[in-house]
């Protein structure tokens, strides 16, 4: 019988559909932007313009931020940035964010369409901190799906 109780949030995966992925590629601290808005438009009511209707547009998806440590170790994700970002050749790719159990089986997924990078920064580095330095990546995306898990 499954559970009513709500997931944790903690222990989560990426799975970008790139080659070359390392192991590196599929850790994250964080992810964020998994929204999606749907825009209205407001019109008077024929008449009396007392009153609006509001009609929908579209959808509007946010910004998927994802956010981890920097290391040594190679990343084909990195070189994906690069490559956009600095020699501005974009390869749009489709991802696959994943919520995961204590066994590291998925228990939620998201499908998110053909990201491209939009942003990529360094934290600050700061003498009077031991903190850790992050690097953090921005996408655009077209939209995302939920994948019902079994």
């Amino acid at each position: 019988m499954a559970s009513a109780m709500p997931f944790s949030g903690f222990h989560f995966s990426v799975v970008f559909e790139l080659l070359p992925q390392f192991s590196i590629d599929t850790k994250f601290q964080s992810v964020s932007g998994l929204t999606s808005t749907m825009e209205m438009e407001s019109i008077s009511e024929g008449g009396q313009n007392r009153f609006k209707i509001a009609l929908p547009k579209g959808n509007d998806f946010d910004d998927l931020v994802l956010k981890r440590g920097v290391t040594n170790d190679f990343s084909g994700l990195r070189l994906w940035v690069n490559n956009a970002l600095q020699s501005f050749v974009f390869v749009p790719a489709n991802l696959l964010v994943m919520l995961l159990n204590e066994e590291h089986n998925p228990v939620k997924a998201w499908y998110v369409i053909k990201a491209i990078p939009k942003a990529f920064s360094i934290s600050d580095f700061n003498a009077e901190a031991s903190t850790i330095v992050f690097e953090t990546l921005t996408l655009d995306y077209q939209f995302f799906n939920e994948i019902p898990i079994p």
